[in-house]
Order: structure tokens, then C-alpha cells, then sequence
């Protein structure tokens, strides 16, 4: 028998290339209720894209179909429910081919799709209705940019979930839910909530939002590494969710990593931008949230506050947006500006002049020692990187520097091979209303719809949660690496990245408050300077986070960066060093 007073709900995938057999040791770890796998990164659309113009039966995640090939029967046997995003840009073939497999397997499954997300038969009509898709940074509009979309899913909330549930699915695959979705349509359909329960849905939603990235929540890619007994096997995330929207994050007994406060903060500190986290379902307060350690490896979430979601739900749109080509030289030894500048002019020169270009990228990264003890700590890097819509101009891009090799500087090398480029995706944030938006969800060869919901001006405006802070510590200082004190978490959202920033205690919070201003910032890390940076504190938390807009370009797969997503800015941010209060050093 079934808890009703509590849901267990575990999550085995953060993203699509996720741990395989997490899956089945989330069914065999220990008791669930539901398992849940988000498998959509916004370049993951695009890459199933070209999945499905190999064949246009795929554009689902294929893992999942395999995961389920081995856990489908301990599921039915358990009565485990799955829900997944994992369906892509086919949710209906991926319907038919877990259909299939149950056949093979002799079991009889009832397997739910949803579908509603895909707008890409209908962005001319929309556009004609008068959806302009406008660039949530930028500000223009699709047209204006004469964009050429290869996918545009609109993000469905978790109702369309419930409706599936309430049919007696087992099985429940959609395209584009929201990440956090997955968890709130069960959470909403156990507890039998309404539309609107805000406060409940806000809870969820802030469940969802940690258990969404797997072992980003018990451990993995967290600052303070020695407080992780094991990385060796971490647990995935597990929520414990109750009927009046509080929850635990926990994970299987055995395994490794860590759920403390830490580690959840971390997560909730992910690809965030303001403390009102917008759902298609509701707007869960961020500011409001109280967390507490429970007991070894459970941390207490409650007090979340919801308010209403808006009358638009974001729109991901991938649009083709050329080619690109790059490639990092080794540059070694003395006079390492010279060198650069050297290869720089003579290749451009080369090559026809930096004006051809779109979009052309030179960074220097001069990491070599002063007398170095070995080869490699001579070593300074160059990259070298173009992007333009003419292909033929950017393939032969990374050969003409390769031409250069004999008559050039010496101590001239590549990291690898030239190449002739590759296409560039574009990511396009827009908005679409939400009447234009409706979800189709299949049962057993009968169809039901579900509306968003909408926003709803009557209802109540949360207040942030009060947090005592002390006043900001004085006295002698000592200078050591910020994150010594204090950890962060950084990610991508499109082309701009969040830097989440916390400490351990109120104090702490006092400090890093009054310290790290945006200007300061700026300071610590001169390559952000060039770019708007917005500062929003969250104290119950003990956290700040900063949003650095524009930094990554048009995305992840149109970034020239080294790292198109953002994932190593926190750590930079860690090494530098600051004057920290000695009376921090204590607490």
C-alpha cells in the first residue's frame, strides 16, 4: 500500500549521456513511488534534430528507451510510475517503440504521450496571429533577424502529467516539459492539488528544480569537495515529497556522494536568475525557501511560497546560424605576446583580412612558467577561432594556419588536427502566449487536452522570508582564496551564465554581501567586465547570485568561449584571492 501522506520520487538522468544504469539502480536501491529522468538541455533539441533527419522516426532520447528495456517489468512489479521529458522532439514514436519493447517483453504497460510543445508547423501562423518570438535579450524579433529555426518547443507544464496519471498511465513520455514538470504533475496528482495550490506547486517546483540534474544535488560539482566522503558511484537525488509542498532530498543508502545543506544549495543555485523561478505552472519564490539538515544525507525543505505564472511560457528556438571553425595553438617559451601577435597578423593576412568574418575570436592564454622545470610548463595557449555563414570561408580557416607551421615562430604546434568546421546552432529565447499553447495527451488510443493556467492577478504577492543577518565582521584580515570560505555554482541559460555565490553562516552572508558588488566582481574577474551583470541576494539562503548577460554568445553550440557553458566561472571566481576578516576564519 501506497504512503498517502508522502510521495517518493527519484530522478536517474540530468541530462542526455546521463549515467546508464541509473535508472536501474533507482528501482533496485531501495522504495520510489515515481522515477523521473529529464533528458532536454537546449542544445539537446537541436542535436535530436539532426537525429531526425537521418530518420524521421527518431528525435527521442534512445537511452531512455533502453533504460526502460531493463527496468519496465521491476517497474510494473513495484508500481512505479515513470515520467520523462525524454520523448524530445517525437514523444509519439518514442510511445510506439516502449510499446514495442513491452510486447517483446510480454508486459502490458499503460504508456501515456504528450504533445503540444513543437511549434515549428505553426511559427508562420503564429507569427500572422501576431507572435512576434522575440529575443528575450536582444528584443527583436524572429523575422527581423531573418532567422532560419530548425526547432522551436514551447516549455508544457505538469498538468498534461496529471490528466495522464489520472488515466492510469504507468508510463508518461512528453517533448518539452519543464524540467521541474516532471515532479510537480505527480506531486500534484498524488496529493490531488488544484491549479491553484501555489504555494504546494511552489514547492514542488522547487523540488523538481533540485533533483533535475541528477548528482549536481548529492555532490557532484560541488565547491567543497572534501566534505564529499566518495565520488565513486553518488547517489543520485531522491525528493520525499508531502502533501503540503514540503519535501527531503535524500538519496539510496550505500551509495556515494552527500546531500547536505551544501550540496542542495548548490543545486538550487543552478542555471538561476531571480528569486521568482518561473514555471509554466507557477512562479516558486526562491527568497522564501527555509533548508535544514534533517539527518546524514536529508536536508528539509519548507516555506515555499508560489505565486501565480505568467500569461506566456518560454519558447526554446534553435535557429542554423552558420559555420564555425577554431583551433588552439601551443606557443612556448619567450616572448609569448610577440609570438601571438605574430601568428595573429601574418594569418589574417594569410588568409584575407579579419573583416570577412562574422564573427572572429583571438584569446591569448599565457600560462607559461618563468623557468620551467618541465616542457609543458613552458606551454601558453592561442586560440584562434572564426564563424560565418559561408561555409567555404570558414572550412579552410584552420588549414591556412596549419600552412603556417614551417614559416612561422618557432615553438609553433597545434592541440589537434584542422578541420573543416561545423554548423552553429543558434539559441533563441522567446515567449509565446499562453492560449497558443495547448497539450495533447494520448492514453491508450484516447485524447484529452489540457490550457495552461495562467496568471491570476487576485492572488496574493509572497513576501521574502526575514533572515536575521549581524552586522558585517571588522578587524584584522588575512588574504586567501575566496573560496576557502566560501562556494559557488555556475551554468548556462542561453547565451548568458548565472554565478551563484553562498557561505555557510549569517556572518559570512554579512561579508560576501558587502564585498562582492557588482564593481567588485567586475574587479576580481576582468574578462566579465565588458558584459551588464544584474546582482540578486538571497539571504536565506546566505547566497548572491549574479547574471552576466550576453558572455556565451548566442549559446552553448554558437559560444567561442573554451567553455561554452559557464561551468568553470565559479571555480574562477573561487581562486582568487581576497582580504577575508579573521573572525570569519573562526565560524
Amino acid at each position: 500500500m501506497k504512503d498517502k501522506d508522502k510521495l517518493i520520487i527519484a530522478n536517474c538522468s540530468g541530462f542526455l549521456g546521463d549515467r546508464f544504469s541509473a535508472a536501474r539502480e533507482m528501482v533496485e536501491g531501495g522504495p520510489i513511488d515515481f522515477l523521473t529522468g529529464d533528458y532536454l538541455a537546449e542544445l539537446t533539441m537541436a542535436i535530436l534534430f539532426r537525429h531526425t533527419l537521418k530518420d524521421p522516426n527518431l528525435g527521442y532520447a534512445s537511452t531512455f528507451l533502453k533504460q526502460m528495456e531493463e527496468i519496465m517489468g521491476q517497474c510494473l512489479d513495484k508500481k512505479i510510475r515513470v515520467v520523462s521529458n525524454a520523448g524530445g522532439l517525437n514523444p509519439r514514436s518514442l510511445a510506439a517503440q516502449l510499446q514495442k519493447v513491452a510486447e517483446t517483453l510480454g508486459l502490458k504497460p499503460k504508456i501515456a504521450f504528450i504533445e503540444g510543445d513543437n511549434l515549428m508547423p505553426r511559427l508562420a501562423e503564429l507569427q500572422e496571429k501576431g507572435e512576434p518570438f522575440n529575443h528575450l535579450d536582444k528584443g527583436i524579433s524572429l523575422k527581423e533577424a531573418g532567422a532560419q529555426p530548425i526547432t522551436a518547443n514551447a516549455y508544457l507544464g505538469g498538468w498534461g502529467i496529471v490528466k495522464a496519471l489520472e488515466e492510469g498511465a504507468d508510463i508518461v513520455v512528453g517533448g518539452r516539459i519543464a524540467d521541474a514538470g516532471v515532479v510537480m504533475g505527480p506531486a500534484a496528482w498524488h496529493f490531488g492539488w488544484q491549479k491553484n495550490d501555489w504555494d504546494r506547486l511552489a514547492g514542488a517546483a522547487v523540488a523538481g528544480h533540485i533533483i533535475e540534474c541528477s548528482g549536481q544535488a548529492t555532490g557532484g560539482n560541488y565547491s567543497f569537495i572534501d566534505e564529499v566522503p566518495s565520488f565513486h558511484n553518488v547517489g543520485f537525488p531522491i525528493a520525499e515529497m508531502h502533501a503540503d509542498g514540503s519535501f527531503v532530498i535524500t538519496k539510496h543508502p550505500g551509495t556515494g556522494g552527500l546531500v547536505s545543506v551544501g550540496t542542495v544549495t548548490a543545486q538550487l543555485m543552478y542555471e538561476v536568475r531571480d528569486p521568482r523561478y518561473l514555471t509554466p505552472d507557477v512562479a516558486a519564490r526562491f527568497d522564501t525557501i527555509q533548508i535544514s539538515q534533517e539527518g546524514d544525507d536529508r536536508v528539509r525543505v519548507a516555506g515555499v511560497c508560489g505565486e501565480p505564472p505568467p500569461d506566456t511560457t518560454k519558447v526554446c528556438i534553435n535557429n542554423l546560424y552558420g559555420h564555425r571553425n577554431a583551433m588552439t595553438l601551443l606557443l612556448t617559451g619567450l616572448d609569448i605576446e610577440k609570438k601571438a601577435k605574430i601568428v595573429e597578423d601574418t594569418l589574417f593576412a594569410a588568409i584575407g583580412g579579419k573583416e570577412q568574418f562574422q564573427v572572429v575570436n583571438v584569446k591569448l592564454t599565457a600560462s607559461q612558467k618563468e623557468d620551467p622545470t618541465s616542457n609543458e610548463e613552458a606551454f601558453a595557449y592561442l586560440a584562434l577561432g572564426v564563424m560565418d555563414p559561408d561555409p567555404k570561408k570558414v572550412a579552410k580557416f584552420s588549414a591556412k594556419i596549419i600552412e603556417l607551421a614551417l614559416a612561422s615562430i618557432p615553438g609553433f604546434t597545434g592541440t589537434a588536427p584542422p578541420g573543416k568546421g561545423s554548423p552553429v546552432i543558434q539559441h533563441w529565447p522567446a515567449l509565446v502566449s499562453g492560449t497558443n499553447i495547448q497539450q495533447k495527451i494520448v492514453v491508450g488510443g484516447e485524447e484529452f487536452t489540457v490550457d495552461p493556467t495562467g496568471s491570476d492577478a487576485s492572488a496574493p504577492i509572497p513576501e521574502p522570508l526575514v533572515v536575521e543577518i549581524p552586522p558585517v565582521p571588522a578587524g584584522n584580515t588575512v588574504r586567501l582564496p575566496l573560496g576557502r570560505l566560501f562556494a559557488t555554482r555556475s551554468g548556462d541559460k542561453g547565451g548568458n551564465a548565472n554565478l551563484g555565490v553562498w557561505g555557510k553562516t549569517a556572518v559570512s552572508y554579512a561579508f560576501l554581501n558587502a564585498f562582492l558588488t557588482t564593481e567588485k566582481l567586475k574587479e576580481l574577474l576582468p574578462d566579465m567586465r565588458e558584459y551588464e551583470i544584474e546582482r540578486y541576494e538571497l539571504p536565506n539562503l546566505y547566497a548572491l547570485n549574479f547574471y552576466i548577460k550576453g558572455v556565451l554568445g548566442e549559446g552553448v553550440a554558437a559560444s567561442l568561449r573554451s567553455d561554452p557553458q559557464a561551468k568553470t566561472l565559479g571555480e574562477y571566481l573561487r581562486a582568487k584571492m581576497i582580504d577575508i576578516p579573521e573572525l570569519l576564519l573562526n565560524k
